[in-house]
Parts: C-alpha cells; structure tokens; sequence
C-alpha cells in the first residue's frame, strides 16, 4: 500500500515558470522515502501542497488511499510535518513548550514526555530553548509533529545547518521512529550522501521534473551499471592501440586507460594481451561512480 500518491502535480507560481510539472510520486507504507533535488528544484513546493499548505492547480493526491482535498481534515490528523525551521518559544523548556502544542492536538499530557524520549530530549530539565543547538530545537520540532501520533512524519530538510555530529543524531532518531514506531517518514534534502545512509526510497526532482523514483536498491544498481575498468600500464598510448576495437572503446582519463565494466575472464584477458605485448600493468581496478556523481548527471542531463 501506498501512503502517499502523487500523480499529474503541476504548480505554478507565474504563467511563464512551472514550478512543478506532471510530478509523480508514491510513498511505500513503512518506508523512509528521501526526496532529493539541488535548491530550489521544486521539492517544498512538492511537500506543500501535499500538507494543503498551497491550493493545488493540477493533478491528485491520495494519502492513506484517500483523496486529500475530500478527506483533509481527518487525513492532517493522522500527519506530523516541520517544515522549513521549527516553531520554538526560547524562553519556555522543552515540555513547556510541548505543552502549547499538546493544547493545539488536544492529546494527553502523557505524550509529551514519550514525544521528548522519542526524540533524545527527556533530559533537558529546566534548560530553556533559547540555550538549545541548532540540532536540538529540530529534534523540539520533530517532537511536536510527533505529539499526536501520526503515522506519516513529513520533514522538509531537517538537517539544513545542522553540523556532522547534529545530522548523525537526526539521522539515527529517524531510523529509529521507523523501525520502533512503524512511522512513515518522507524527507526531503539536497544531500544525496545522507539520504543514502537513510532511506528505502528515493525520488530526484529537478527543476520541477521528477528524474528518478524507485528504491535505494535500484539507484545503488544504477551505480554498478555505471562501473568501468581503470588501467593503468608503462604506456598507456601503447596499450590503447592494442585495446582499441572489439567493442572495448577505450579512452584516457587522469593517467589512466578507462573501459566499460567487463567479466573477470574478460579482465584477465586483456591483462594477458597486455603482458604478451610487452606492457607492465602496474593497475586493474573496477570503478564505480558514486551516488552522488550519479545524482550529478541526471540532474545535469
């Protein structure tokens, strides 16, 4: 089942720019969905009008099988959502300020400090807000999307600012809200790396086209499809007049022969060519693009 289901999403800020166009997207029930794009690729946007934040222009949502625009008021109340920087009173405390959203969700005084425990907050006592990190008063705002139990958290760049030890806190908090808590959880970010240590699923928006959707695992396969063979050799201009044809296309790139990716008895044979013909082979290394170089040329495509 689908939590989310996006399809035809088309947005327009002015008639000339489309912000959004024929945006699909389907969140998996149980899943950690990272919704990537470089700023300004439409991904808030996106995340707006699926909250009801902006009147939608085109197309339809479904959340939790159910139309949006029909169900809103009972589908919001089964959704948690921090967008863009949370709402934080600095001089009250962590559980004072639960507490003016306990009041606005209308649930029990007991969730707030189950929501502070969630979050890693459970022992910030009497320290005010105001003396929290950046880091902290993030995890504040996740606890208030959490305080009414929703069973979809929409987070939109959540570690924006954060430095490394902030982001491996908001990262392992997620990870845990999904696996212990069943929560589905769509993130929006431009750092693929992160999202990679992250989620299930992945969707790459670029100016306001979705290029990519599909699990981790498909993305990661797209990677090995994108190996090659570096070789390096005494002489290399030498070499690539050996290797040159049989379907091989080879090409120098930074002082090395690169080759598609290829078989190991494919490998050792052009290893023996190689020798045979005189060559030193001081290298044979399969090559694989990282996920963020893939990130790059789709979004430069």
């Amino acid at each position: 089942m689908h939590t989310i289901e996006a399809i035809g999403l088309t947005h327009h800020f002015s008639k000339e720019i489309p912000v959004l166009e024929n945006i699909e997207m389907r969140v998996r029930e149980g899943s950690i969905y990272g919704f990537l794009g470089p700023n300004g690729a439409g991904k808030t946007t996106t995340l707006r009008l699926m909250l009801g934040l902006l009147r939608k222009q085109g197309g339809e949502i479904s959340i939790f099988g159910k139309p949006f625009e029909k169900h809103r008021t009972e589908l919001l109340s089964n959704i948690g959502s921090l967008i863009e920087s949370p709402t934080v009173y600095g001089h009250l405390t962590a559980t004072e300020n639960l507490t003016v959203w306990q009041k606005a969700y209308r649930c029990p005084k007991n969730r707030i400090p189950e929501a502070l425990r969630l979050v890693g907050l459970h022992g910030t006592g009497i320290k005010k807000a105001h003396q929290f990190s950046l880091g902290m008063k993030q995890r504040l705002g996740i606890a208030a999307a959490l305080l009414h139990q929703p069973s979809l958290l929409v987070l939109d760049e959540p570690t924006n600012g954060l430095d490394p030890g902030g982001i491996i806190e908001i990262r392992e908090m997620l990870r845990n809200l999904n696996r212990e808590e069943g929560v589905t959880i769509l993130i929006s970010s431009h750092l693929l790396p992160e999202i990679e240590k992250l989620a299930t699923d992945v969707g790459i928006i670029h100016r306001g086209k979705m290029l990519f959707q599909g699990s981790l695992a498909s993305l990661l396969l797209r990677q090995h499809q994108a190996s090659r063979i570096a070789i390096e050799t005494s002489d290399n201009a030498a070499a690539l007049q050996l290797l040159a044809g049989n379907g091989l296309d080879p090409r120098i790139e930074a002082g090395c022969i690169n080759l598609a990716a290829a078989e190991k008895p494919a490998i050792a044979d052009i290893n023996r060519k190689l020798v045979q013909h005189g060559l030193d082979v001081y290298r044979i290394a399969t090559v694989e693009d990282d996920l963020e170089t893939i990130f790059m040329n789709l979004t430069n495509q």
